[in-house]
C-alpha cells in the first residue's frame, strides 16, 4: 500500500473528516488528546466536531499521562485509563522515568516501589487544589534523598520530575483546566481497572488511530522500551508493506487501508494526535519540513489538506482580534486558499476572538 492510503486511513481513523460527534464516540479519547498549549486537547476534540462550548468538568478529565504530558481523556473512562497508562513493568517504569533511575537503584530502589512512594506523598499533601510548586516543595520533605534533585533553575531540591508526573494518577490526582501552573486536585471516587479493556489498550490503539506502524513507533510514543512493547503486541495484529517497508495494523482495520484520503483541511494543532506518529519520515518526507513543524521549541501547527501536511501555521493573538500566519509548502491554490479560511474562523470562534485576517505567505 502506499503513503497516501496510509495517510488518509489515519486522518479517518482520527474522525478528522467529520463534522460533528460527541465525546463518547470521539475515537482520540481512548488514547488520550495532548492538551498543551492554547491550541491543546480542546481543539483537537473541535476539529473532530465536538462542541466544546457545550462541554463541562464532569465530561472530560485531564491527567499527566503518557510522556508526562498532560492529555484529556473522558472523566468516566478513569479507571480503565489509569490502568492502560501504568508502566508495563518495573524495567518499563524505569524507562519512562529517565534520569531518575540511577539514584533509585544505587539506593536498592525499584522504579515501581518509587513510583507508589511519590504517589503515596503527593496523596497525602494534595487534599485539595493546591498548585504544582506548592505540591512539590511539600512532597520534597516526605521524601528520601534517592528521590530528589537539586534543580538549579529554580535554586531547589525538590523530586525528579517525570517520577513527579507519572505518580499523580497513581495518586488519584487531576489537573484542573486552563491553569498555568497546573494547580492539581483530588479525583473524587477515584479507582483503578484490575484489567485493561481492549479499547483503552494504548498499543491496540496506537495501530488503531496511528497504524500501520511498528513496535519501534509505538515505544516511542509510550517513552517505554521496544521489547516491552514486543512482549504486548497484539496477536491479530497483520504485517502490511508500505512502500516497500514493514509495518503492522490491527487485522479488522487492513481493509480500510485501501481507501484514498478524504477531501478535507484542517488547521492542526502542534501537539494534535495526527502529528504525534512516530513514523515522521512518512508523514513529511522532506527533512527541512520535518525540522520547521518539530523544532525542539516552539512548534507550529500544521495545515492539512486532502491527506498531506502541505504547510504550517502560527497564531497572532492581540485582544480580542486573531491573525492566522500560514507558511505554505509551495504554492498554495486557490483550493487551498478557500479551504483555509472557514477553518481559521473555527479557530477564532473556539478561542472566542474576532478573525482579523489570514495572513499566507506568497
Amino acid at each position: 500500500m502506499t503513503r497516501a492510503q496510509v495517510l488518509g486511513f489515519r486522518v479517518r481513523a482520527q474522525q478528522l473528516d467529520r463534522e460533528a460527534g460527541t465525546v463518547g464516540d470521539t475515537a482520540v479519547l481512548d488514547l488520550g488528546v495532548q492538551d498543551s498549549g492554547p491550541d491543546g486537547g480542546r481543539w483537537a476534540l473541535a476539529l473532530r466536531g465536538v462542541r466544546t462550548d457545550e462541554l463541562s468538568e464532569r465530561d472530560l478529565v485531564a491527567l499527566w499521562t503518557i510522556r508526562g504530558a498532560p492529555h484529556l481523556y473522558r472523566r468516566a473512562d478513569l479507571p480503565s485509563v489509569a490502568a492502560a497508562v501504568a508502566p508495563f513493568s518495573d524495567a518499563d517504569a524505569g524507562k519512562r522515568i529517565y534520569d531518575a533511575v540511577k539514584p533509585l537503584k544505587a539506593a536498592g530502589i525499584g522504579n515501581l516501589e518509587a513510583l507508589d512512594a511519590v504517589a503515596a506523598a503527593m496523596r497525602s499533601v494534595v487534599t485539595e487544589p493546591t498548585g504544582k510548586g506548592a505540591v512539590s516543595g511539600a512532597v520534597a520533605t516526605l521524601l528520601d534523598p534517592p528521590y530528589l534533585r537539586f534543580c538549579r533553575s529554580c535554586a531547589a531540591t525538590h523530586a525528579y520530575e517525570m517520577p513527579f508526573r507519572l505518580a499523580a494518577v497513581r495518586a488519584g490526582l487531576e489537573l484542573q483546566p486552563d491553569t498555568s501552573p497546573p494547580v492539581l486536585a483530588p479525583i473524587d471516587g477515584f479507582v483503578t481497572s484490575a484489567e485493561v479493556p481492549e479499547r483503552y489498550d494504548v498499543i491496540r490503539a496506537y495501530l488503531r488511530l496511528l497504524g500501520p506502524a511498528t513496535p519501534k513507533d509505538v515505544s516511542g510514543y509510550l517513552d517505554s522500551a521496544v521489547s516491552e512493547v514486543k512482549a504486548r503486541w497484539p496477536s491479530d495484529a497483520v504485517e502490511v508493506s508500505v512502500d516497500g517497508a514493514t509495518a503492522w495494523v490491527l487485522a479488522a482495520d487492513a481493509d480500510r487501508l485501501l481507501d484514498g484520503p478524504p477531501s478535507v483541511t484542517r488547521l492542526l494543532g502542534p501537539f494534535d494526535l495526527f502529528l504525534q506518529a512516530r513514523d515522521r519520515t512518512l508523514v513529511v518526507p522532506d527533512p527541512a519540513r520535518r525540522k520547521e513543524l518539530w523544532p525542539v521549541l516552539g512548534r507550529p501547527g500544521a495545515v492539512l489538506h486532502n491527506g498531506e501536511i502541505v504547510g504550517s501555521w502560527r497564531p497572532r493573538k492581540a485582544g480580542t482580534k486573531l491573525t492566522v500566519l500560514v507558511e505554505p509548502w509551495g504554492r498554495p491554490s486557490a483550493a487551498l486558499r478557500r479551504a483555509i479560511s472557514p477553518e481559521a474562523e473555527r479557530l477564532a470562534a473556539h478561542r472566542h476572538a474576532h478573525l482579523a485576517g489570514i495572513d499566507i505567505a506568497r
